[in-house]
Formats: structure tokens, sequence, C-alpha cells
């Protein structure tokens, strides 16, 4: 996985650009979808599409031409593939893209190696265009990004490793009512920004429940957290949404 310190930590200014935009790069081999793609990130105040890549390659030299803050990647492209393309970029001399992985397949094989390869999340094309921006903005702020049928591919996976009679995961006695019910909404798939809408309370005060929760039980990211939900039983395989 690609060190923090590595990433892109906040929007830069590029010649032509405005301070303070997510400076954002679309790469896929069908123009349909990255005009698409452009118009939904357009779409945002706080967002600019920097550059279009038609394969894997032009992705790795858009990358090092337009310093992105944040690349949208398609999977199966010509030649260089996204998956390569991610290995490519993220080893690469930092500061280094968030990279966000869009693809049709959901297969298991092309989650592992995306986030294997270092990639900040994974969605399917088919999400909403306001999961695409919340997404967008998630990996810029740390956080990783994973569709709700992704986590339960993710689970399953997991479970399919575990030893039957598993121990039950320590340290949730230590948690607040509130980081509880975060936790499970992590588990669902919901980004921070849904988080604080269904809870009705700021965008940052559920920044600081995770902190809070994470240190508690430990855990490095959110992957971590959806695998100790289900492990605990405090959710179930099939209650994710959309």
């Amino acid at each position: 996985m690609t060190p923090p310190d590595a990433r892109t930590s906040t929007p830069k200014a590029a010649e032509g650009g405005v301070f303070g935009l997510i400076r954002v790069l679309i790469a896929d081999d069908q123009e349909l979808v990255r005009s698409g793609f452009r118009m939904i990130v357009e779409a945002e105040p706080d967002m600019e599409v920097v550059g279009e890549a038609i394969d894997g390659q032009d992705a790795v030299d858009q990358s090092r031409r337009c310093q992105p803050d944040v690349i949208l990647m398609d999977v199966r492209m010509p030649g260089l593939d996204g998956l390569e393309a991610t290995r490519r970029i993220l080893g690469g001399t930092p500061p280094v893209p968030h990279i966000l992985i869009l693809t049709t397949f959901d297969a298991d094989e092309y989650i592992h190696a995306a986030l294997t390869a270092g990639a900040d999340g994974f969605l399917l094309k088919s999400a909403p265009p306001k999961r695409l921006v919340d997404g967008i903005r998630s990996v810029v702020d740390g956080e990783t990004m994973l569709a709700p049928t992704v986590t339960r591919r993710l689970i399953a996976d997991y479970i399919s490793r575990q030893p039957p009679h598993a121990a039950p995961a320590l340290g949730l006695d230590e948690l607040t009512a509130r980081e509880v019910e975060v936790l499970l909404l992590i588990a669902r798939g919901l980004s921070n920004n849904e988080i604080a809408s269904r809870l009705t309370v700021s965008e940052a005060t559920v920044k600081t429940h995770i902190n809070r929760l994470f240190q508690k039980l430990g855990l490095r990211d959110r992957a971590q957290a959806v695998v100790l939900a289900y492990e605990s039983g405090l959710t179930v395989p099939g209650t994710a949404t959309e």
C-alpha cells in the first residue's frame, strides 16, 4: 500500500487552475463514459477535470503531466489496464494522486487486486452521481471508499478464510452507543457525508466518532471496520444498501 504521506494531501493549484479545486483525471477507453463522468464532476463547484486518458498508459503519462488530486480509473482498458496503471502511478515519485477505481465489474479478483495495488476506493459505474462525487471527496479526505456490493464481497471472502468458532472481536463494549451506530453505517458502505446526513450531525462530528472508534478497536481503515462489524455479529450479510 502507498504510504499516506506520499499522497497529494490537499487539492493544489496548477497553471491556469483555481486554488482549492479538486483536480480530477478521468481514465476510461469509452468516450461516452468519459463525457458522462466529466459532466458529473464539472457540475460540482469544488472540482475540475484536468484531463481524460483513453487507456492505462495514457493515464500514467497524464498523471505525471497534469498532477491530479484524484484519478477515476477504469479497470478494463486496451494495452495497459487500470490495475497495472494504478500500480505504476502509485509506485512513482511522491506526491501521488488518490485513485478511485470505477468499473462495471465487481469480481473478487478486481476488488482485491485494486486494493492491493493501493487504490483508495472501488465503486461500480452504476453508482448514482452523488455517490461518485462523495467518493472523490472522501478519498481526498483520506478515507477508503467502498461500494456496498464491494463490502459484502470483502466480508464473504474474509468469513470464508476464518476457522470455525473464531473468537469474538474485543473492545466493542468500550464504544458509545453513537460510535456503534456509526460503525454499523460504515459496514453498510455509507460515506462520512451520508452518515452525517443519516444522523443529522456535521461531517466533522462523524469523523471524530470514526477516529475514536478506530482508536478504541485498533482499526486501520474502513475495510477492517466492516470486517469487525460482521465478525462480531453487529450486522449480517445482506444488510448493506446502495
